[in-house]
């Protein structure tokens, strides 16, 4: 299977049904050692005159480990039938064994960060912004209660998509 690079401008999907309903993967890492993480939370968007995404990861997430030691990191999606696969990369953690592995993903190494040829599009994105979700600044503040109620509050990060890969046919 290959890529083809796309153009954003020409990208017709819906960010809720692909993020919130279809999930992601969010890869790190070189060729050496990468480790990858299911979301379902995340924006697409102009930013600093720039095509942006917005994805957050907890502080225990072994990838945010990765996430934060490079510039670059990809977000990916897949098709439906991919549904088994990312339900156990939200599942299984990278730091206890081959994940990636035994989701049967095979690995696919762009501008020194990885994504999966399984994909059926992949952004690559370099990070430009990171911070911590900080309690106090909630204005519903039912948010923090429901969703931090072990008080490990995500990292938000905005990247500029620099690169669209679509899958060939």
């Amino acid at each position: 299977m290959s890529f083809r690079e796309g153009k954003i401008e020409e990208l017709q999907f819906n960010p809720f049904t692909k993020i919130g309903k279809e999930w992601l993967l969010i890869t790190a890492g070189d060729e050496k050692k990468h480790n990858t993480m299911t979301a379902s939370w995340g924006g697409v968007g102009v930013l600093w005159g720039k095509n942006v995404v917005t994805t957050y990861i907890r502080p225990q997430r072994y990838t945010k480990e990765f996430v934060d030691a490079q510039d670059v990191f990809t977000i990916t999606f897949f098709g439906e039938n991919c549904r088994e696969t990312l339900a156990l990369c939200g599942k299984v953690s990278g730091r206890d064994g081959d994940k990636i592995k035994e989701a049967g993903l095979t690995p696919y190494f762009v501008d020194g960060t990885t994504a999966f040829e399984e994909a059926e599009m992949i952004f690559v994105c370099r990070k430009l912004y990171a911070d911590e979700i900080k309690p106090e600044k909630f204005i519903a503040t039912e948010n923090d209660a429901r969703w931090y109620p072990e008080k490990d509050y995500h990292t938000m990060y905005i990247a500029e998509i620099t690169k669209v890969l679509v899958k060939e046919a």
